[in-house]
């Protein structure tokens, strides 16, 4: 997943970009709330937003950016623990709330649900044209029962059209959820895990929509 990190705290915000990173995802770290502009119009498979900023309020900058119609999974980060204060932020627009401190491992476990509801399914494992299946927990993809071994780079695409079902992903969207700003990669780099992933899994997994991207669809 390509995360979108708000976090003032030095040390929390480091400790979690990196675990983040060692499981796979693609992390965006900003310290303030201004500093999201930089990323307006970029495609994220979730937010994750504190509520206390040294520039404002997450809630605010949550609910505002719900008015624009923007639709982004948002997890709410925040040492407040108080009935009213998680009703306020679901409210507000956040689709979870995790109180501080936090295990690593349970906000991994939410995103992966947030996941799931975003892909349209109740379960970890979905199936996909072919006899082809895909776990969203054990990150892992299935060809008649047997599993198949993805790259990192792989399973990303695969995760990115997943959350996406059934919607063609523009190439440059799906470039920027699988490789963030990694300007060093070639410029072929997507078609290239594209490529892998159909020959591992079958060509009628991931449909190329001519001149617009990319869909994958659900069976």
């Amino acid at each position: 997943m390509r995360l979108l990190l708000i976090e003032d705290d030095e040390l929390l915000g480091e400790g979690l970009a990196s675990w983040l990173r060692n499981a796979g995802h693609v992390v965006d770290w900003c310290r303030m709330l201004r500093d999201t502009e930089a990323y307006r119009g970029e495609p994220f498979d979730a937010w994750l937003v504190d509520w206390m900023l040294p520039d404002g309020s997450g809630v605010q900058w949550l609910r505002h950016r719900r008015g624009l119609g923007e639709h982004t999974p948002a997890l709410l980060l925040t040492a407040r623990d108080r009935v009213e204060d998680r009703v306020r932020g679901l409210d507000s627009g956040a689709d979870d709330y995790l109180v501080k401190p936090f295990a690593p491992e349970e906000l991994a476990a939410r995103l992966r649900a947030v996941g799931r509801r975003s892909a349209g399914g109740s379960g970890t494992r979905m199936a996909l044209a072919g006899g082809v299946e895909a776990d969203l927990a054990a990150r892992a993809a299935y060809v008649d029962k047997q599993r198949v071994e993805l790259t990192g780079r792989e399973w990303a695409v695969l995760e990115a059209l997943l959350l996406r079902a059934g919607r063609t992903v523009p190439k440059s969207d799906l470039e920027r959820l699988v490789l963030g700003f990694d300007t060093e990669l070639a410029s072929n780099a997507l078609e290239v895990h594209v490529s892998a992933l159909r020959r591992k899994l079958g060509r009628g997994v991931v449909e190329t929509v001519r001149n617009l991207g990319y869909r994958l669809e659900l069976m």
